[in-house]
C-alpha cells in the first residue's frame, strides 16, 4: 500500500453513524441557541459583572475583559462547541476519541456539576421564596414593622433625619438574613440547625420543574428555554427603562463607567477579567459538549460561538446598567456616594440591595414579581445545561445500561442532587453555599479547561482537530484560532489558575470569618474532582498491557482511528 501524503492530517476518530446509533437532535436551530445562551447567561452576568467592572477601573475594565474574551473565552466556547458536535457523544466517553488517557475529565467534570448543583438550585429556591413573598400589597422587606427585625432596622426611606451607622440594617437586610435564612439561629458552620421546610418546598419545586424539562432529552427542554431563555430580556429592559427614569439614576452609571486607567497597571484586573469571561461563557464544566452534540454535522457551529458569545458579553454589560441604574436612586434617596451602597457583592445585591430599591419604587410589587421571575429563569436555564452535561455524559459512557432508561436515571439524578442541598436548606445554610460557590467549581474547573486544552491541541493535534472542522464546515480554522488554542488560551488559564491558589483571601459572609478548617474542607472539596483526571491516567496505564512506552502510545492514540464518512458528504483534503 502507498505510504500517505506527508501533507494529509492524521486521520480523525469518525463522527458515529447516525443509522448504528440513533441520536436525539435538536427540533429547532433556535432550540439550541436559546439553550446555549440560557446556559451561559445566567445569575452571575447580573451580580458578578457589574460588581467586578466598578471595582476593577468601570470603563477601563471593559478593555481587559473584551481581550480576554476575544483571545481566551471565545476560542474556548468555539473549540467545545466543534468538539461537541463532531464526535456527537459526552464528556466522558469522548476522550477515548481524543486522548483516552484524559478520560478522567469527563469524570472530574460530573463531580463538579454535581457540586454546582448543590448550592446553586439552592440560590434560585431564595428566588422562588421572594418571588411567593412578593405577591403582597406592601413587599415585607419595605419596613421594619415586622415581627423579625430588631431594634439596629433602619428605615431611611422617605424619611428624614435619620442617623445610620455601623450596627443599623436596612429592612431587606433582616428579612433575607432573618426571615428567609433565619441565620440568627445558626453559630456558624459548626452549627448550622436544622432545616427550613419553607426553603425544602421551594427547592422541591425547583428540582419538579428541572426534571420535567429535561426528563425526555433535547425535545423537552429545547421548548422550555423558549420562555426561560427570553424572558429575563424582556424583564431586563422594562428595569432598565424603569430604573433610567429614578432621580439619581446618572450617577450610577457614571461610578459604573467612570475609567480609571491607573487599574490596567494591576495583575488583579487581569485575573479578574479572565475568571469573570471563562466564568461567564462556561468552557470545561462540558454543557457546551453536550448541548453540540444533538446537532446535525454539518451545522455551523463557527457562527453559533461568535453570536452566542457576543449576546452573553453584552447581556452582562447591559445588566451593568440595569443595576448601577437603582444603585445610583438609592445613593441619592440615602444621599451618599454610590460607592457606600454599591458594597455588597454575589448573592446580597441580588437579595438585599436591589430588593431594597424596588420596595420604594412606585408599582413596587409589579417590579419585585418581574425580578424575581427573571432571576429564577435565568437559574433554571443554566441548571438545565449543567445537569444535560452529566446526564448525556452518563448515559453515553454506560448506554448498554441506561439506554431507554432516561427517564429514571434523571429522576435518580434529581434526587441524588436535592439531597446533596439539604445541608444549603439549613439555618446556616448561606454559609455552606459559599464554601461551594468558593471551592466547588473554582480553581478546579479552570485546571480542568487547561487540561482540555492542552489535551486537544497538543495531543489530538491542532492539526487533527482543524480537518475535524473542515470536514463540519467546510473551511479550515484560521491561524488566529489555532494560535489561541495551541498558546495564548493555555496560557491565560494556566496565568489564572497560578494567580488564584497564590492568592487567598480570607473568606468570610454576613461578618462571619470562616475558621481555617473549612478552608481546609473547600481545598478539598476542590480537589476531589480533579484528582479524577491522575487517578485515571494511572489506571489507564497499570491496565494497558505491554512496555511504558507501549502503554504510553497507546494510552494517548484516539481509539477508532478512521476517515470522516462518506456519507456526511466529506472530502479527505489535505489541511495546511
Amino acid at each position: 500500500m502507498a505510504e500517505q501524503p506527508c501533507l494529509r492530517p492524521p486521520a480523525s476518530p469518525a463522527a458515529p453513524n447516525p443509522q448504528a446509533h440513533p441520536r436525539d437532535k435538536w427540533s429547532k436551530k433556535m432550540d439550541f441557541l436559546l439553550s446555549v445562551v440560557g446556559f451561559a447567561v445566567d445569575l452571575g452576568n447580573v451580580w458578578r459583572f457589574p460588581y467586578i467592572c466598578y471595582q476593577n477601573g468601570g470603563g477601563a475594565f471593559l478593555i481587559p475583559y473584551t481581550l480576554m474574551a476575544v483571545f481566551g473565552g471565545v476560542p474556548l466556547f468555539y473549540m467545545e462547541l466543534a468538539l461537541g458536535q463532531f464526535h456527537r457523544t459526552g464528556a466522558i466517553p469522548i476522550w477515548k476519541r481524543i486522548c483516552p488517557i484524559f478520560k478522567g475529565i469527563g469524570f472530574a467534570i460530573c463531580i463538579i456539576g454535581l457540586y454546582v448543583s448543590f448550592y446553586y438550585n439552592t440560590i434560585i429556591a431564595w428566588a422562588l421564596y421572594y418571588f411567593y413573598s412578593s405577591f403582597s400589597g406592601t413587599l415585607p422587606w419595605a419596613s421594619c414593622d415586622n415581627p423579625w427585625n430588631t431594634p439596629a432596622c433602619t428605615n431611611y426611606f422617605g424619611k428624614s433625619n435619620v442617623t445610620w451607622t455601623n450596627s443599623s440594617r436596612s429592612p431587606a437586610e433582616e428579612f433575607y438574613t432573618r426571615k428567609v435564612l433565619e441565620i440568627q439561629k445558626s453559630g456558624g458552620l459548626y452549627d448550622i440547625g436544622g432545616i427550613r421546610w419553607q426553603l425544602l418546598l421551594c427547592l422541591f419545586l425547583i428540582f419538579a420543574i428541572v426534571y420535567f424539562s429535561l426528563w425526555k432529552g433535547v425535545k423537552t427542554s429545547g421548548k422550555v428555554v423558549w420562555v426561560t431563555a427570553t424572558l429575563p430580556y424582556v424583564v431586563l429592559l422594562i428595569l432598565l427603562i424603569r430604573g433610567a427614569t429614578l432621580p439619581g439614576a446618572w450617577r450610577g452609571v457614571v461610578f459604573y463607567l467612570r475609567p480609571d486607567w491607573g487599574k490596567l497597571l494591576s495583575t488583579e484586573v487581569w485575573v479578574d477579567a479572565a475568571a469573570q469571561i471563562f466564568f461567564s461563557l462556561g468552557p470545561g464544566f462540558g454543557v457546551l459538549l453536550a448541548l453540540a452534540s444533538y446537532n446535525h454535522f454539518h451545522n455551523n457551529c463557527y457562527r453559533d460561538a461568535l453570536v452566542t458569545s457576543a449576546v452573553n458579553c453584552l447581556t452582562s454589560f447591559l445588566s451593568g446598567f440595569v443595576i448601577f441604574t437603582v444603585l445610583g436612586y438609592m445613593a441619592e434617596m440615602r444621599d451618599v456616594e454610590v460607592e457606600d451602597v454599591a458594597r455588597d457583592k454575589g448573592p446580597s445585591l441580588l437579595f438585599i440591595t436591589y430588593p431594597e430599591a424596588i420596595a420604594n419604587m412606585v408599582g413596587s410589587t409589579f417590579f419585585a414579581i418581574i425580578f424575581f421571575l427573571m432571576m429564577i429563569t435565568l437559574g433554571l436555564d443554566s441548571t438545565f445545561g449543567g445537569l444535560e452535561a452529566v446526564i448525556t455524559a452518563v448515559m453515553d459512557e454506560y448506554p448498554q445500561v441506561l439506554a431507554g432508561r432516561r427517564e429514571l436515571f434523571v429522576l435518580g439524578l434529581i434526587t441524588v442532587c436535592f439531597l446533596g442541598s439539604l445541608s444549603t436548606l439549613t439555618y446556616g445554610g448561606a454559609y455552606v453555599v459559599k464554601l461551594l460557590e468558593e471551592f466547588g467549581a473554582g480553581c478546579s474547573i479552570l485546571a480542568v479547561v487547561l487540561l482540555e486544552t492542552i489535551a486537544v491541541s497538543w495531543f489530538y493535534g491542532i492539526q487533527r482537530f482543524s480537518h475535524d472542522v473542515k470536514a463540519m464546515l467546510g473551511f479550515t480554522p484560521g491561524l488566529f484560532w489555532k494560535l489561541c488554542w495551541v498558546a495564548i488560551s493555555p496560557a491565560l488559564l494556566a496565568f489564572i489558575v497560578i494567580s488564584s491558589l497564590l492568592e487567598q483571601p480570607p473568606l468570610s459572609l454576613f461578618e462571619y470569618q470562616y475558621p481555617e478548617w473549612s478552608i481546609s474542607v473547600g481545598f478539598l472539596i476542590g480537589a476531589s474532582s480533579f484528582i479524577c483526571i491522575p487517578l485515571y491516567m494511572v489506571y489507564k496505564l497499570v491496565w494497558t498491557p505491554g512496555s511504558l512506552k507501549q502503554r504510553l502510545a497507546v494510552c494517548i492514540r484516539p481509539e477508532k482511528l478512521l476517515r470522516a464518512p462518506q456519507a456526511e458528504g466529506v472530502g479527505m483534503n489535505p489541511v495546511l
